[in-house]
Parts: structure tokens; sequence; C-alpha cells
């Protein structure tokens, strides 16, 4: 009975990858016969997850959405995982979730054992979000570009560039990718015939089609990267450059979702270049590295730093 139990578990495990399990493949994984997978399919079907059944030479077993939502399986660094992405949720990273964060985290962290709940107040306890101040993603719209990109589903939607009209687009989903307190989704355009970057705060009205596509090759080592490449070449109102008095490796280290160029200026300081629109990433950066630093270009840089040093030098005072 242990050993059926632990099997279930281990199937249960298998198909919330959502992939698509062709019986055999299953069977063996498992180590059992075809006919005992059918019995440990019936047992979970029993206990309510929708596991659905294909039939032929490419029959298998897939599990599928419900009308309820049944425990999920999760192992020690998943259930963990799940309790910081809601507790950065409930900070405000996607509007219109904070309060349902807030709720489904109190119910995660209650049914945890005690030795995950330190984890997580471990992590809570030494760990500092900066609060957002940027531009918000919608629930909703982030939800329904991330199930398309899941299902490999055309998309269409509204997007508004920074000089220009709103226009309708189609397009291929690859990837979502969060960089610089935005989100950015990864897509092959298919009027324009060529891969684009859409912020997510530019875009309205994105809705699933429903005609399936078959996944192009990016032309990055993955979907960050391709955005850090394209905003990095378009044009941007600043261009900054830094002495920061610490080792080029460690400022890299820390710099690295900026998307910022470093090159070593001797044993202990290197030289950081930014290109940007405004200078209030700059600042969280350079402060993330605390260390010292000279601002070599430009010189409007350096008279928003002074300025923003007096004003915190009056507060600190008052």
């Amino acid at each position: 009975m242990a050993n059926t139990s632990a099997r279930t578990l281990r199937l249960l495990s298998l198909l919330q990858t959502h992939r698509h399990w062709p019986g055999g493949e299953l069977a063996d994984r498992l180590g059992v016969s075809e006919r005992a997978l059918r019995r440990d399919i019936d047992r979970l079907r029993g206990l309510g997850y929708p596991v659905h059944a294909g039939r032929g030479l490419s029959g298998g077993y897939q599990l599928q959405s419900g009308a309820v939502m049944p425990p999920l399986l999760l192992d020690d660094d998943e259930a963990v995982a799940i309790a910081m992405g809601l507790r950065t949720a409930a900070g405000g990273t996607v509007e219109g979730i904070e309060e349902t964060s807030l709720r489904a985290l109190a119910k995660v962290v209650q049914v945890m054992p005690p030795h995950l709940r330190r984890r997580v107040d471990a992590l809570r306890a030494f760990t500092v979000t900066s609060p957002l101040d940027g531009p918000r993603t919608d629930a909703t719209t982030l939800t329904v570009i991330a199930q398309a990109c899941r299902d490999d589903e055309r998309l269409t939607f509204t997007y508004t560039p920074p000089s220009g009209e709103p226009a309708a687009r189609l397009v291929e989903p690859y990837r979502l990718v969060s960089l610089r307190r935005r989100w950015y989704l990864v897509a092959w355009d298919l009027d324009r015939a060529d891969w684009r970057v859409f912020r997510l705060d530019r875009l309205t009205d994105a809705a699933a089609t429903g005609a399936r596509f078959r996944q192009r090759e990016l032309p990055a080592a993955d979907a960050a990267a391709f955005v850090r490449d394209r905003l990095g070449s378009r044009p941007t109102r600043w261009d900054i450059t830094v002495r920061v008095h610490a080792p080029a490796a460690a400022v890299e280290a820390i710099t690295a979702v900026a998307g910022g160029r470093v090159e070593p200026d001797g044993d202990r300081s290197c030289r950081l270049r930014l290109q940007v629109d405004d200078f209030d990433w700059p600042v969280l950066i350079l402060a993330a590295t605390g260390a010292d630093f000279d601002v070599v270009h430009p010189p409007e840089f350096h008279r928003y730093l002074r300025g923003l040093g007096e004003r915190i030098l009056r507060a600190g005072s008052a």
C-alpha cells in the first residue's frame, strides 16, 4: 500500500509538468505495467485530478484544467519559492493582485511544516525589496500572455509605441521577461516578419486567437539577453559613465539585471556605463554596489546626484 501511494505521488509529480506523456513512457518511468498505470490514473481521477487519456498511436495522458483546484504536490524548494513569489506580488509588482496575494500567502504559510516556515521567515527578514514607483502591469494581461506563451498560441493586442499611435499587433509570443522594474514580451511579429520586444505597460486588449504555431529559434542565448540587447541598442536620453571604486567582478554581479557594461579600471575599481532615459535607475544601481564612485559623464547626472544628496541631508537633519 505504501509503495502504491508513493508511486501515485510520483505519477502526479510527472503529470504536473503539463506535458503530454505517452502511456509506455510514463509506465517505464514508474517501473510498472501499463495496466497498473491505468489503475493509478483512475486513482488520481478519484481524488479530483482531471487526467485526459488519448487513444491511438499518439495516445497518452495529460493533466487538464478542472472545475476545482485539487491539492498541488510541491517539494520544499518549490513551496518556499511560491511563498516568496506571493510576498513579492503582495508588494505591488503586478497591479490588482496585492490583496489576493496576501490571502494566498497566508494559506500557503499556514500549511507549511515548521522547518519551511523558518526558511520563509529568514528570507523575509533578510531580503530587502525596493518600492516600485515605475509603471505597473495589469494582472489579467500578464496571465493571458503567459498562457499564450505556454500553449504556443498566437496573440493579438493593441500597442502604443513611445512616439506614435496605437496599432493592432498579431504575434507569436515567446517569453515574458521582467527587467529593470518592467515587464516585456518577446515575440515574433507576424506583420513585420521579425522579432520584437513589447513593454507590457504600453499593451492593452491582449487576447489569444486560438491559432497554434511552432516556436521559432530566438536569435539570442535566452529571452532576457535578447531584451537587454534590444534595450541597449535603441536610442536613449542619457549615456552615463561612472568610475566605481570596487572590483569589476563585484560590480558586474550586482548590475547584471541593469543591462550596463562594466570595464575593469585597475585592480580595485571599474567603469560602469548605463544607457537610460532617466536618472532614477542608475541611482538605485549605484546604491546597491555599496561603493564610492565618481561621475565621469554627463555633468547633468552629477548635478542630479548633488541635488538628491542635499535633499537627503535636509531630511536627515530635520
